[in-house]
């Protein structure tokens, strides 16, 4: 992936936990499909102005939060829920640990900016429509109206995005299989006079 761009939520909340993200009563369900219209269904139902009840906000592939995003309970779900609502990334001062573990592996980049960056993007996300490109060649989001920001993203990740550890570990399944075969060899020889 080089880069992702489009229009952002501003999401001016910190410690957003799991539970409103996606509320732990949609998780009947043993598979993955379903949770993304309930995203936040608390939320948006207590507020009609909440930013994804915004019609012009419908699909926009990036969300900018204050710290420790998806808080609370280690459940995916929630990582579930914001990429069936199309989101791709999400811009935050910090994480829940199980959270950010889980997003990569779910196809959901997460970046961390200063807190002081991120309440800009916030202030300049209610006042406009705003537009961001996350570009990972250069580690830069640039903004519609002109300012820029670097952040750090590990290439491991980015190569592993939208892969679990047992999906990774079978795509390098002739890489390990030949390396198996080798040191069962040299076992053997070791072994087998």
């Amino acid at each position: 992936m080089d880069k992702i761009q489009g229009r952002f939520i501003p999401l001016p909340l910190a410690d957003v936990d799991t539970d409103m993200i996606i509320p732990a009563g949609y998780m009947k369900s043993v598979g993955k499909e379903g949770y993304g219209k309930h995203l936040f269904e608390r939320l948006r139902e207590a507020d009609p102005s909440f930013p994804t009840n915004r019609e012009y906000l419908s699909g926009a592939p990036i969300l900018v939060a204050r710290e420790n995003f998806g808080c609370g309970s280690s459940r995916e779900h929630a990582v579930w829920a914001l990429t069936q609502a199309a989101i791709r990334a999400i811009i935050a001062p910090s994480f829940a640990d199980i959270f950010a573990s889980n997003a990569p592996k779910n196809g959901l980049v997460t970046i961390v900016l200063p807190s002081k960056q991120v309440e800009e993007l916030l202030d300049c996300g209610e006042k406009e429509e705003g537009v961001l490109t996350i570009s990972f060649a250069t580690r830069k989001i640039t903004t519609s109206w002109g300012a820029e920001y670097r952040f750090e993203y590990e290439d491991a990740l980015l190569k592993r995005l939208g892969r679990d550890d047992l999906d990774y570990l079978l795509s390098r399944r002739k890489v390990t299989d030949e390396h198996f075969q080798e040191r069962s060899r040299e076992i053997f020889l070791r072994e087998c006079p």
